[in-house]
C-alpha cells in the first residue's frame, strides 16, 4: 500500500480529532456533568421548582404575576414586583427597560389619521405603578416628582434662558388640568400630543408628597426575573391579604417572617421575601 500524501494524512488526523472531541465534549461530559447534577443537585439541575397538590406551580428562581380572569391583582395574594421581561417574568427575555433617572418625558399617544400608542416614561410608569399600588393597599400612592393623576411632574419652559414665557406640563396631554397652575408668573398649559417640546427647558418639579410604596414595588430587577420582594413591601401587603383570607394580620406576618431570608453570607445584600413560596404556605393554610 502506498503512502498517503502529506495533505491527505493531515485531513484524516483532523477528522480523528473532531470525532474524538465530538464524543468526549458533545456526548460524555455532557452526560456525566447532567448525572453527577440529577444525583448531588436534583432540585436546582431541574430548576428549581415549586409544587402545590403535586402539581408544578413555578420555580424559586423566576418571579410570576399573581392576577385573577381579569388581570387585576388577586387580592388574596402577595404581589411581586414589575418586570420588564416581555410580557413580564418571560425568562426567553429576560433584562431590564435600560431607563434611567433622567428619562421623565412621555410621548402621548395620538389620535386620527396615525394614532399612535405614546410612550411612557421611567418616571411616569413609576408614578403610575405607585398610585396603583397605593389603591390597592389602601395606602397614599404619592411619590415627590409625581402628579396627583399619576404621572410625571415636569415641565416644559421657553425660551430655555431668561424669563419664562409660556410653560407646559409635559406629561399631561390636554385636556387634562395641569398640576401647577403658574410657574414664575406664567400659567402653565397642558400638553398637545404630537407638539415638538424638544426646544424648552425640562424642569422636574418635587412635590410636598412623602413615598409610603417602596421602591421595588414600583421599578423593575435587573433581569425582569426576580421572584423576591422587600420585607417592606410585604409588610404594605399584609393587612389585604390577612383580610381577603380572613386570617389575623399577626399571623400573616408570621408567615413573612418564616420566609424571609436574611443577607447572604450576612452582611451582602437586604432580606428578602420569596413571593411564590409565601403564597404557597397561605394557600396551605
Amino acid at each position: 500500500m502506498e503512502r498517503l500524501p502529506g495533505w491527505v494524512r493531515r485531513h484524516l488526523a483532523a477528522l480523528r480529532a473532531l470525532l474524538v472531541l465530538t464524543l468526549v465534549l458533545g456526548v460524555v461530559y455532557p452526560l456525566a456533568v447532567t448525572g453527577i447534577a440529577q444525583v448531588l443537585l436534583n432540585h436546582q439541575a431541574n430548576g428549581s421548582p415549586l409544587f402545590r397538590d403535586g402539581h408544578e406551580v413555578g420555580s424559586e428562581l423566576i418571579g410570576q404575576s399573581f392576577t385573577g380572569r381579569d388581570g387585576a391583582p388577586a387580592g388574596k395574594y402577595f404581589q411581586s414586583r414589575p418586570s420588564a421581561a416581555g410580557d413580564g417574568y418571560d425568562p426567553l427575555a429576560s433584562g431590564a427597560s435600560n431607563l434611567g433617572p433622567e428619562d421623565v418625558l412621555d410621548v402621548l399617544p395620538r389620535s386620527g389619521a396615525r394614532p399612535d400608542t405614546g410612550r411612557q416614561s421611567l418616571l411616569t410608569r413609576v408614578c403610575a405603578r405607585s398610585k396603583a399600588v397605593g389603591q390597592l393597599e389602601g395606602v397614599g400612592g404619592g411619590r415627590p416628582y409625581c402628579t396627583v393623576d399619576g404621572v410625571g411632574a415636569v415641565l416644559k419652559v421657553f425660551p430655555v434662558t431668561g424669563t419664562p414665557e409660556r410653560v407646559v406640563s409635559a406629561n399631561q396631554a390636554c385636556p387634562a388640568r395641569p398640576f401647577l397652575a403658574t410657574y414664575r408668573g406664567v400659567a402653565v398649559e397642558c400638553a398637545r400630543p404630537g407638539e415638538d417640546l424638544s426646544a424648552g427647558r425640562t424642569v422636574p418639579v418635587r412635590g410636598t408628597a412623602v413615598a409610603v410604596v417602596p421602591a421595588d414595588a414600583v421599578t423593575a430587577s435587573g433581569s425582569g426575573l426576580d421572584p423576591h420582594i422587600s420585607v417592606a413591601y410585604a409588610e404594605l401587603q399584609a393587612p389585604r391579604v390577612a383580610r381577603e383570607r380572613g386570617l389575623g394580620v399577626a399571623r400573616v406576618r408570621e408567615l413573612i417572617g418564616e420566609h424571609t431570608t436574611g443577607r447572604a453570607l450576612g452582611f451582602m445584600g437586604e432580606p428578602v421575601v420569596d413571593v411564590l413560596e409565601l403564597n404557597l404556605a397561605l394557600d396551605r393554610g
